[in-house]
């Protein structure tokens, strides 16, 4: 094989500017976690680039580890060469050998400014000596075959393929975040998006037995193993909500009582997230997808809490969040046929623009208080793992 590193490139860390060493060593740290089914791989971190010496072994599978690692902007398959001129024009021409195309343009980097021959020269000795050993004729506007050479203190860098990263912060840089996990399409694309601005997310989940199948359980434990490609473990909290909807729906109206049931999660979410040190609480709502998700159900429900409510999908349409669920292979997994509390006990007429004082007025008709502490003291807790072992 012609090359010998992938050369991973930072994006949006290079805003920085103090605090980015701290991000490029969790980045490193998140690398060498994904990269344990390769061991035979090695490391190189550095202020610019990470490098991942390949030691012979096929790019493909380690790259598409690595497109799914928040914070990588781009990766480049490059040849680590000396940095003689001969050197690097000889080796230049094996790489463009190995292109199809009937174009080329050469770029060259000169990042170790002590480097003896300037960039445009640089240029001008390897486009010549691709022109005289080959067809290929120079396209500087629109070329079939982009050649990139950039020269650093450990040698010259070559190459002509690169891929596109994830994007966002390395994950754990943006601290802990509690995600109320649903099993619908919205909630897990939510998870991901937070993922990706290295969130690190913890789960909560309301269960309703007998009303809901203990399929949505293993349906959670899907999603959050699709999830294991972004954040290795993933601890989810179970909590037992039947009692709580039992007496929703015993003593409030029913148009009102998807509004009660979302102020209990969100109180019971809050108190988790403090337990457990997250520093907010999130979810999939989307701005007018269903009753509770208008805005004036949104600031009554928002009332119990003063933590923090990120809604990563708060804008995204429909369309827009299948397509990420598509492309995070959730979809499937969320449209099995089992249901959550929220769609197995949803009112005919419920509240879209639901009074805080009404709200408030019907809570006080039954102790949630003593039911919200009870929930808190039964809390089932699975860990999902990316080595597929789940612990309770």
């Amino acid at each position: 094989m012609i090359y010998n590193y992938l050369m991973i490139r930072f994006g949006e860390l290079s805003t920085k500017g103090k605090n980015k060493k701290d991000f490029i060593r969790q980045l490193s740290r998140n690398i060498s976690s994904v990269l344990k089914d390769f061991p035979n791989t090695q490391i190189e971190t550095k202020y610019d680039h990470i490098y991942v010496k390949l030691n012979d072994k096929k790019y493909e599978d380690i790259l598409k580890t690595l497109q799914e690692v928040s914070g990588i902007h781009s990766i480049s398959l490059v040849l680590r060469t000396d940095d003689d001129i001969e050197n690097i024009k000889a080796k230049s021409l094996e790489i463009i050998s190995s292109n199809e195309g009937k174009t080329f343009k050469v770029y060259a980097k000169r990042a170790n400014k002590t480097y003896p021959i300037i960039s445009d020269n640089i240029i001008r000795e390897v486009a010549g000596h691709i022109l005289k050993n080959t067809s290929l004729k120079v396209d500087v506007h629109n070329p079939d075959i982009l050649l990139t050479i950039e020269i650093r203190n450990e040698g010259a860098y070559i190459f002509t393929k690169t891929f596109k990263g994830a994007g966002g912060y390395p994950l754990g840089c943006g601290g802990k975040i509690m995600h109320m996990l649903s099993g619908g399409i919205d909630s897990p694309v939510a998870a991901y998006l937070l993922m990706k601005r290295g969130i690190s997310i913890e789960c909560i989940h309301y269960a309703s037995p007998p009303y809901t199948n203990i399929g949505v359980i293993d349906k959670l434990k899907d999603l959050l193993r699709k999830l294991n490609k972004y954040q290795a473990s993933i601890r989810l909290n179970i909590v037992p909500f039947t009692r709580l909807q039992e007496e929703i729906y015993a003593h409030c109206d029913e148009s009102y009582a998807i509004t009660i049931m979302r102020r209990m999660m969100y109180r019971l979410a809050s108190e988790v997230a403090k337990r457990r040190n997250c520093k907010a609480i999130s979810n999939g709502e989307s701005v007018g997808q269903v009753a509770s998700q208008t805005l004036e159900s949104m600031y009554t429900i928002n009332d119990v809490t003063n933590m923090p409510v990120i809604r990563p999908v708060v804008c995204l349409d429909k369309e827009e969040i299948i397509n990420i669920a598509r492309r995070i292979d959730t979809f499937e997994i969320s449209i099995r046929p089992y249901e959550d509390c929220c769609t197995i006990f949803a009112p005919k007429n419920p509240k879209t623009r639901p009074s805080l004082e009404k709200s408030k007025e019907l809570e006080n008709t039954f102790d949630y208080e003593a039911l919200i502490k009870d929930a808190l003291n039964n809390i089932e807790v699975i860990h999902i793992s990316r080595d597929d072992q789940d612990l309770f």
